[in-house]
């Protein structure tokens, strides 16, 4: 089940806010909890146990953790064993095949036999609720967060379906209050759902729109230039608009239920540097990876050569995280790289770029990184690279012309204007706050997000529901 479908909108939501609400205040985290793992065994029933088998496992650790004192001998030696524990869960799940793969082809390449392997399913949502347990026991183990001790609050915490499949990574000390008391009022309710309609049009509307585009120029082995970069800046926008969509649901549907999670996304495609990109795409990754790797290795304390390195390892790492594939390590690697490029250069002494030449730059780098995240394989990363440098001719080709519609090329027009239309906000009083407005433009602020979701239910129901794209991470 994913939001942008019917089943979620009309089935489980009534029957979740009415569960939710018609509990006393201070047993809301039962129906919170148990309706966030009916909706995670949607999917698959069976790997329910493996989330809850990790939810326990996380919980007794820290427990005991807390029992004996996190820095005495016996409590590093828990947290060892919870770190080790969970990540070990991801590896297995996650990047078991992609090891027995590697293997298999270097000995194949040596003439002999490969191993016998069964595919292993990876589990929805892993290496999110993964990443949620690993930062609870470091921010147990440093003593930045007090221990929950009650498993309802703490699994709860791990199992809020608007979060558990795709993020935003939410760490403990972000809702801790919240697990505990939250406020509830139409006002709140009434943002949320705002927030949630918001993100539902950017996935329904731009997102899923650009994405039979998307899968038929990765699909052609030799693109031509149009259709090279056509593909390309089409990927770029659905990867957002959906990304970026499902984290505006995600925090609008917890802010309904009185839970404040942390922003994802702040404009990225309006960056000057990679720094900056960073600092505004998937946010709260992009501080689970400085807080916990880059800073671990020694971030820019050990000296400017140790700090590229780091840089460069934490985006690798990061690539990695994303999928088992080598594309995701060569993602991985020119992100690190140009972070580390970025950090030269203002070593050097250099200062900004003015920013009609730098969003312009950074946009080119992160376009040609997007092909690397979005091609199936090194091959086809290659075959699209080719084809963006006109090796494979110019023009739209007869197979490709035929599937892409005109609403296609219109949404691409409007998802470029839309990313760029904040730049206004400055220039124009069309972007001041409602507030500073009558009540005709209140009202019209109002009700363009309600307009806007009913219109998206209704291109919903003229083509089936397209899966978010981070669901595969």
């Amino acid at each position: 089940m994913i939001f942008a479908s019917f089943e979620f909108v009309f089935l489980f939501l009534p029957v979740y806010f009415a569960a939710y609400f018609l509990t006393p205040a201070k047993w809301r985290n039962w129906p919170m909890l148990l309706l966030s793992w009916a909706f995670y065994a949607w999917w698959r029933v069976d790997f329910l146990a493996l989330l809850i088998g990790v939810t326990a496992y996380t919980f007794l650790i820290a427990r005991g953790m807390d029992a004996v004192g996190p820095k005495s001998r016996l409590g590093r030696f828990l947290f060892g064993a919870g770190i080790i524990g969970n990540l070990g869960v991801l590896a297995y799940f996650k990047y078991a095949n992609f090891g027995v793969a590697t293997f298999n082809d270097a000995v194949r390449s040596m003439g002999l036999e490969p191993v016998a392997w069964t595919e292993i399913l990876l589990p929805i949502g892993l290496s999110f609720y993964v990443l949620q347990s690993v930062s609870y026991l470091i921010d147990l183990y440093r003593g930045d967060v007090p221990l929950s001790r009650n498993f309802i609050a703490y699994a709860t915490y791990k199992a809020v379906f608007s979060q558990l499949i795709a993020g935003p990574i939410v760490r403990y000390a972000e809702v801790k209050q919240d697990l505990v008391s939250r406020q509830h009022s139409l006002a709140i309710f009434g943002a949320g759902a705002r927030r949630f309609m918001i993100g539902f049009i950017m996935k329904v509307v731009l997102a899923d729109t650009l994405s039979p585009m998307v899968d038929v120029i990765f699909a052609l082995p030799a693109p031509t230039l149009l259709e090279a970069w056509t593909g390309a800046i089409a990927y770029t926008l659905q990867l957002f608009f959906d990304f970026a969509g499902y984290s505006a649901m995600a925090i609008g549907l917890a802010l309904m239920c009185g839970l404040h999670f942390p922003e994802n996304f702040n404009h990225p495609y309006l960056a000057g540097n990679i720094q900056d990109f960073w600092n505004r795409w998937h946010m709260t990754l992009g501080r689970f990876l400085r807080d916990y790797l880059y800073i671990s290795m020694g971030g820019n304390r050990r000296g400017r050569f140790r700090t590229y390195v780091n840089l460069f390892l934490t985006m690798v790492i990061g690539g990695l995280w994303h999928g088992a594939n080598w594309t995701f390590v060569l993602w991985g690697v020119w992100h690190g790289g140009m972070l580390a490029a970025h950090r030269a250069w203002r070593n050097m002494g250099f200062g900004p770029l003015p920013f009609l030449l730098a969003n312009p730059l950074l946009m080119l780098c992160i376009i040609l990184g997007w092909v690397t995240f979005r091609a199936p394989s090194i091959e086809g990363t290659y075959g699209m690279y080719r084809g963006m440098l006109g090796l494979n001719g110019y023009g739209l080709t007869d197979a490709v012309t035929w599937q892409i519609m005109p609403d296609q090329w219109w949404m691409m027009l409007i998802a470029i204007i839309v990313v760029y239309l904040p730049l206004l906000a400055r220039r124009t009083p069309l972007f001041r706050p409602p507030e500073e407005y009558g009540a005709v433009w209140r009202t019209v602020w109002t009700m363009a997000p309600f307009i806007g979701f009913l219109l998206s239910l209704i291109l919903l129901y003229s083509r089936a529901a397209v899966p978010f794209l981070y669901f595969q991470f």
